[in-house]
């Protein structure tokens, strides 16, 4: 059976870490979600709330363009600790 959630029940490993980096530099939910449009990611202030809650599932390719639009890896975003 494949588990599609973390022990905890989240829906990802990196909402944790994209609300830290956000708070970091500053940012509102709207604010990043401004940024990311920018950047050419279609997405509103409520679905960063969902991810960084961890109910919204990450796509890899919002994975790149979150880590682009924090200034950080792939590999700074993910949290394995969650799992």
């Amino acid at each position: 059976m494949f588990i599609n959630k973390t022990g905890s029940g989240r829906n990802n490993i990196c909402g944790s870490n994209i609300a830290k980096y956000r708070k970091e530099q500053g940012l509102s939910q709207r604010a990043l979600a401004e940024r990311l449009q920018i950047f050419g990611l279609d997405i509103e202030k409520n679905a960063i709330q969902r991810m960084e809650s961890g109910q919204r599932f990450i796509t890899d390719i919002e994975m790149v363009y979150l880590a682009r639009a924090l200034d950080k890896t792939l590999d700074e975003l993910v949290d394995p600790t969650l799992l």
